[in-house]
């Protein structure tokens, strides 16, 4: 009897609240593991469910994202708010060991002031779920063994990645290595954390593992699911993430960090040969996707009609600005290598998809706008918020056209770049330097001149062209002028007066969140892999034609010089800069922030490079949106808006008093 009791307690582990029905298991939770595993499209159910423990980063409240400094919400919406933004309150300092935010290791409760309580889970529960769905998969009765041996696969993988996710969150952690059991003894129930190296030993282990019994590649109704080009991509992060210099010999920070036997959990000596296993990785990786047809994408498409006459005029920017204005929103395209569709947490009770990130960036229509096309809904804010906003600290890394740092190129006056400029009106020859990307006749600023495609092609910003709705949107970002024409409400303000529109699918529209084109999440990606090889190999053996050429493929694609025209042309500041390993390392780091901006990458770069509690201890930079004028708006320069206080404790999140409390045998992390 106890044993059916526990069976139907793990049964019940896959069928945890959703605030959506999508591949819900089973009715009720009174079955047995037998039921579940009973049928091919029940355990089809029970592996998507493993699937539903991924980081929700689409969603408003819960994304990963939004830890660094490139988006902003106005810290009245979180303030007194425990269950809201919660990766701002990390950023803010405001973690802590009675309740760690977004923690992977206990979960988190909220009180979700949006429609009830919700539980964010420990991922140690995917972990235990995995383990429970590998013990009886084969036991369904219409499957084949090839299928069979594909979802173990994937569910081995997972494992992996979820050790990984836990480890990046919380450095070492309890290597779960079986499903909890109804007779386990106090060595199961109240485990040791391991060292870094055994975790990303149990990580990689599990990976290798799964790889080879994944299916090449998923196609159709299974994109999403992880397979074997994917997984390669996963691992080369997983061995690039283990040879950075915060988990390869970090004694810097951890010197006295030990365990009961008075070992370091951090490896203290550097070891450079963990960069080759990253790049042995990688080019495996890359040759697997390649060999599938993965490459650099470029937009195909024919142009919009309210872009066609600039096609006419300027076909070779408005070619490259369509190539990266598309690369996030075209769903599912060649250099996509794993992608998350799952727009909402199966944890929230939220029930619509109100509050995910595309909703907080795009902007609402004005009503009595004259560009307004017919039959969209003006002056309406479902679905389009006004309300995240980027920031000028990320709009700041973009490069000049020169291919260059704004700050590293001789050609860009900074004792100017604050100074509002009207652009020249159509007809005016002048005009035709910056058709495609800057309207005509409108004011902006002297720094909004001379910037590389992609400033143009992801941000919104005074005097450009927001593309969405169905057309093309001329952006001010002052009071009652789009971008910001609710100025009253902070929930309807773009509170830095920059936009993100890279995020946002030209053909999203308002007025109903239904009207979102939804496009999945990039994990990661092929830009991602050729600049993770650049650094590895610079990092190896410093700079090299080789590393050139990694960097030198997303440049191109960017429309912007190769890496060594622009540095020994005569508007570099420092000539020469990329010869050098120490200044290379910089270059391929903003290359990254440029490329991979509100990816989610930027944080875990300086993560990766012990930076963060420098990067981000700087004030969250951007506009006075309560400006009216470009005199009011822009104030001879960005003012702070929030100031982050990420410190060195915070790079790993405490273990929640409670587990303490529990085991005896944790040890908590440094400074909590």
């Amino acid at each position: 009897m106890k044993k059916n009791i526990y069976k139907t307690i793990i049964a019940a582990m896959f069928i945890f609240p959703a605030c959506s029905d999508y591949l819900d298991i089973v009715p009720d939770n009174t079955l047995t593991l037998d039921d579940v595993f009973s049928v091919r499209k029940d355990a089809y159910n029970a592996l998507a469910k493993v699937y539903y423990y991924l980081p929700p980063d689409a969603t408003f409240h819960y994304s990963t994202w939004f830890l660094g400094d490139e988006y902003l919400a106005d810290a009245n919406a979180y303030i007194g708010r425990p269950d809201c933004i919660l990766y701002h309150q990390v950023m803010k300092g405001w973690n802590s060991a009675t309740l760690p935010l977004m923690s992977y290791w206990s979960g988190t409760e909220t009180s979700n002031n949006w429609g009830g309580g919700a539980k964010v889970p420990s991922l140690y529960q995917a972990i235990n779920s995995i383990y429970v769905f590998l013990s009886n998969i084969d036991k369904v009765h219409d499957m084949e063994d090839t299928e069979k041996k594909d979802w173990k696969a994937q569910a081995q993988f997972l494992l992996g990645y979820y050790n990984f996710l836990l480890v990046r969150q919380t450095g070492p952690i309890v290597l779960k290595k079986r499903e909890t059991s109804p007779t386990a003894g106090d060595d199961e129930l109240y485990p040791h954390r391991a060292t870094i190296d055994e975790c990303f030993d149990f990580i990689l282990s599990h990976m290798n593992e799964a790889i080879p019994n994944l299916e090449e590649q998923r196609v159709g109704a299974d994109l999403g699911q992880i397979d074997r080009v994917g997984a390669a991509a996963i691992k080369a992060r997983v061995l690039f993430f283990r040879a950075s210099p915060f988990f390869n010999g970090n004694s810097e920070f951890y010197s006295t960090f030990l365990n009961h036997n008075g070992e370091h959990f951090f490896p203290q000596t550097y070891d450079k040969e963990k960069w080759k296993d990253a790049i042995d990785a990688i080019d495996a990786a890359l040759l697997l996707a390649q060999q599938n047809g993965k490459e650099l994408y470029t937009c195909d498409r024919v142009a919009y009609p309210y872009d066609r006459e600039d096609f006419r005029l300027q076909p070779a920017r408005m070619k490259k600005l369509y190539d990266l204005r598309m690369i996030f929103p075209d769903p599912w395209n060649k250099e996509l290598l794993w992608g998350q569709s799952q727009y909402l947490t199966p944890y929230s009770n939220i029930g619509s998809f109100d509050f995910v990130i595309v909703g907080g960036i795009q902007i609402a229509l004005p009503p009595g706008q004259p560009y307004t096309p017919s039959g969209t809904t003006t002056g309406n804010a479902s679905g389009a918020w006004n309300w995240l906003s980027g920031t000028y600290n990320a709009l700041e890394r973009f490069y000049t056209k020169n291919g260059l740092p704004i700050d590293d190129d001789l050609t860009f006056n900074q004792s100017t770049m604050f100074n509002v400029i009207t652009t020249p009106i159509d007809g005016d020859p002048l005009y035709e330097e910056v058709r495609g990307y800057l309207q005509p006749n409108a004011e902006t600023l002297q720094m909004y001149l001379n910037r590389e495609p992609r400033f143009y092609a992801n941000l919104g910003i005074t005097g450009g062209w927001w593309r969405s709705h169905g057309t093309r949107i001329p952006t001010m970002f002052y009071a009652n002028t789009p971008g910001n024409i609710l100025p009253s409400n902070v929930a309807r303000r773009f509170d830095a007066g920059i936009g993100i529109q890279k995020l946002v699918h030209p053909e999203t529209t308002t007025g109903d969140d239904g009207r979102w084109i939804k496009t999945p999440l990039p994990i990661i990606r092929l830009a991602d892999l050729y600049l993770m090889r650049a650094e590895a190999r610079n990092e190896y053996a410093g700079p090299s034609p080789e590393v050139y050429a990694d960097i030198n493929l997303v440049r191109s694609r960017a429309g912007i010089p190769d890496v060594e025209t622009a540095w020994n042309s005569s508007a570099a500041r420092t000539p020469g800069k990329h010869a050098g390993q120490a200044g290379l390392r910089e270059i391929i780091l903003q290359e990254r922030a440029v490329e991979l901006a509100f990816e989610g990458h930027h944080f875990w770069d300086m993560f990766r490079h012990k930076r963060a509690h420098i990067e981000f201890a700087r004030p969250t930079m951007g506009w006075n949106t309560t400006g009216t004028d470009a005199a009011s708006f822009f104030k001879n320069g960005p003012e702070p808006k929030q100031m982050w206080g990420f410190a060195q404790r915070d790079y790993l999140w405490p273990i929640a008093t409670k587990e303490l409390n529990t085991n005896a045998n944790l040890i908590q992390n440094p400074g909590w």
